[in-house]
């Protein structure tokens, strides 16, 4: 989710009513002016209470550009943004196709010039119009991946269409200026690793027509715009940005304007317009509580229970809202547009209830649930207020895509609670146990990690990368070798040499093995070392495996493997364990007795995406990753608290053997067989689950076994015959 960095970069968007263009000059960033919008503008008054001047905008053969150049505030936003845009399209699934990673442009220097200066393009009243979006698109039947090819080092790029002046027959211009939101975003992908100048080496195509707010937009000739961009070819491939979509009377939940099959990062989507593994739905921001510091503020009990602090709400829900305050008393509160405030204050930065005035949006840290209902809109920027106040929301808004929905588990963070249960909101939250409110409370709009420098999708090579963590075991590492290197799908074998105090063996006595064989000595003896995110990995996907796992055969490894391929966002593996909630002792317990439940998957022996040695040792929460290298205990159990934790999905454990210890392992050869180390997982357990500040791990009750393996069948038709019992 967002830090603090990002959400003081939030923008107000600009409202028709009262659009105010720049004319004679460039304005500064401090001087851009900020007007309140009046009485009359009630649509706007409901989505933003603040309007920013447009800046006028500078052009350059390259992709637009800002004059002056945008706040790092702002620009770490947009960036942002975006990435999190792309981030989502690959989590539904659109960069499985092709290989990929983020190439660095050269600099450039930017050609200012005015949008009085750009091309001018006279649109006909009878050009062609897009056919209307196509609900029924997904990435495999709407986006053309052959466009993305193989660029060199297998980049991924995205172009940026040269701006343009649209007008109508009459010369009318279709939209006199670029909001300073949207020219602030495309800046900020223009001077990012993701553009190209080059067209013919685009993957992904953003034109230069703003659409963040269809308010602003003649829908028509907007779409007439789009149809006479070059590489329009029915919007394939190409991204559209739009917050605040539909209009009156009706407010549709999706851009009006006719996109026909490009994809749509929007506000506001609902279940009949979102096209679920295409489209990505983002938030409606709000300046309000971007520019007010506000507090870090701890979880338990506020002031009051509920609070809602939207305006404009429809009379329905107002009236709803003044029945539960009645019931309730203190413990709600129900605060609307001020009516009696003193000139010169903003009435955008205060609430009321009576004659009492409160503070917005600081009122909002005083309530442990705040509502967040729909409007004309279902996106509503008070959601990101909420959020940024540590107030857990309490979102009603019937059939409302949640931003990020896909990649983010809402929820963890909020609580949905349908229309028509709006009279019971009370006793519904009522019934929530406190200890649950207190993780949501803890849930923030934290940093958002940004993958896309890595080759995430599909891999350099194919296959994956086996790497097995080793000290002084020899004899049993090189069995470990010699056992995996039989698997068909292995493409490397990695071996992290942990043993600072002795040399690895020459390379004249390694075993001979059909694949790359590399050694990695470490500098310090650490269990963190098997997820370093290591050069040579050149595979999506990863195998952990210890020195003395000897028994798995190469059938069971490639089942696996072929197991992870269908879920490659899961831990995929084969000793199984569990969590469980010891009572008498009010704390969690590690349980490796076997049973009909998993909630782990020991990293001994587990298939996993390298991705995830990134997370691991770059943004594992607090002191766990520290903690784990000092107690030499752990680190398997910290990876599945990641991995849940991200995914919030459960493990897979794979094929039916239960036993994995060494046969001529001794108790002075492993740290797992020391009496200490089973107490010690318990507390692992605890402490990370404290960390987390929740209980990522999710419990099961099944396995994945070869579809032919106990059918009485002969061996020969059996895709993978040798498959242990136990």
């Amino acid at each position: 989710m967002w830090n603090a960095e990002v959400l003081k970069s939030l923008v107000a968007v600009t409202c028709p009513c009262q659009m105010v263009q720049s004319h004679s000059r460039l304005y500064p960033p401090h001087t851009v002016a900020r007007h309140q919008v009046s009485g009359a503008c009630s649509e706007c008054e409901e989505e933003a209470l603040w309007v920013i001047m447009c800046a006028s905008v500078k052009y350059n053969i390259r992709g637009p550009a800002l004059i002056p150049r945008m706040k790092t505030k702002h620009r770490i936003y947009y960036i942002t943004l975006f990435s999190i845009v792309l981030l989502g399209l690959i989590a539904t699934g659109m960069f499985q196709f092709w290989p990929h990673s983020i190439e660095s442009s050269s600099d450039w220097s930017v050609q200012k010039r005015s949008i009085r200066d750009v091309p001018v393009v006279r649109l006909p009243a009878d050009s062609p119009v897009p056919e209307r979006g196509d609900l029924s698109c997904r990435m495999h039947t709407c986006f053309d991946v052959y466009r993305c090819g193989f660029n060199p080092k297998n980049k991924i790029k995205v172009y940026i269409y040269s701006l343009k002046k649209y007008v109508d027959d009459a010369g009318v211009p279709v939209s006199s200026t670029i909001s300073q939101e949207y020219n602030e975003l495309l800046t900020a992908v223009s001077d990012s690793d993701y553009y190209t100048e080059d067209i013919t080496r685009a993957c992904l195509f953003i034109p230069s027509i703003d659409l963040l707010n269809q308010n602003a937009l003649r829908v028509k000739e907007t779409a007439q715009a789009l149809a006479q961009l070059s590489r329009w070819d029915r919007g394939t491939n190409h991204l559209l940005f739009n917050m605040l979509p539909g209009g009156p009377p009706d407010y549709n939940t999706a851009l009006d304007v006719p996109r026909d099959r490009a994809l749509l990062a929007g506000g506001g989507f609902s279940t009949w317009t979102y096209r679920q593994g295409y489209d990505v739905s983002i938030p409606v921001y709000s300046p309000l509580s971007a520019e007010v510091d506000l507090p870090e503020k701890g979880p338990g009990p506020r002031r009051y229970f509920l609070l809602s602090s939207q305006m404009a709400l429809h009379p329905e829900y107002r009236e709803e809202l003044a029945a539960l305050q009645a019931r309730h008393g203190e413990a709600a509160l129900v605060l609307d547009k001020c009516t009696n405030l003193s000139e010169g204050i903003p009435a955008a930065r205060k609430r009321c209830h009576k004659h009492q005035v409160f503070d917005y949006p600081q009122v909002l840290q005083e309530a442990t649930f705040c509502v967040v209902l729909r409007g004309a809109r279902l996106g509503q920027a008070v959601l990101s207020d909420v959020l940024r106040a540590g107030c857990v929301p309490v979102i009603i808004a019937d059939s409302y895509i949640l931003p990020f929905s896909e990649v983010l588990d809402w929820k963890r963070a909020s609580v949905a609670v349908p229309e028509e249960k709006m009279p019971h909101v009370y006793s519904i939250l009522q019934s929530i146990p406190q200890r649950q409110i207190e993780e949501m409370q803890r849930q923030k709009w934290g940093s958002v990690s940004n993958p896309l420098f890595l080759p995430l999708i599909p891999p350099q090579s194919q296959g994956f990368t086996a790497i097995v963590l080793t000290y002084d075991r020899v004899e049993s590492l090189f069995r470990v070798i010699t056992e995996v290197s039989k698997v068909p799908s292995l493409s490397k074998l990695l071996v992290v040499w942990n043993n600072q105090n002795k040399n690895p063996p020459e390379d004249s006595l390694w075993p001979k093995i059909r694949v790359p064989l590399k050694v990695v000595r470490t500098a310090e003896n650490k269990l963190s070392n098997r997820f370093f995110p290591y050069d040579e990995i050149e595979t999506e996907a990863v195998l952990a495996i210890d020195d003395d796992i000897i028994m798995l055969t190469s059938d069971e490894l490639q089942f696996g493997y072929e197991v992870w391929r269908e879920f490659p966002d899961r831990l995929v593996g084969y000793p199984g364990r569990l969590h469980l909630w010891d009572h008498e002792m009010s704390k969690w317990k590690y349980e490796s007795e076997w049973t009909n439940e998993v909630s782990m998957v020991l990293t001994g022996a587990a298939f996993y995406h390298k991705y995830f040695n990134y997370l691991y040792t770059y943004k594992m929460p607090g002191d766990i990753k520290n903690w784990v290298d000092a107690h030499m205990n752990c680190e398997d159990i910290a990876m599945n608290f990641l991995v849940a934790n991200v995914t919030g999905k459960a493990v897979i454990k794979v094929t039916p053997r239960k036993k994995f210890k060494c046969p001529e392992c001794t108790a002075i050869d492993g740290l797992s067989l020391d009496q200490t180390h089973m107490v010690e997982r318990s507390e692992c357990i605890n402490k990370f689950a404290s960390v987390f500040g929740t209980m990522p791990l999710k419990v099961v009750e099944h396995r994945a076994d070869p579809v032919l393996y106990k059918d009485d069948f002969p061996e020969k038709l059996k895709s993978f015959p040798n498959i242990g019992s136990l």
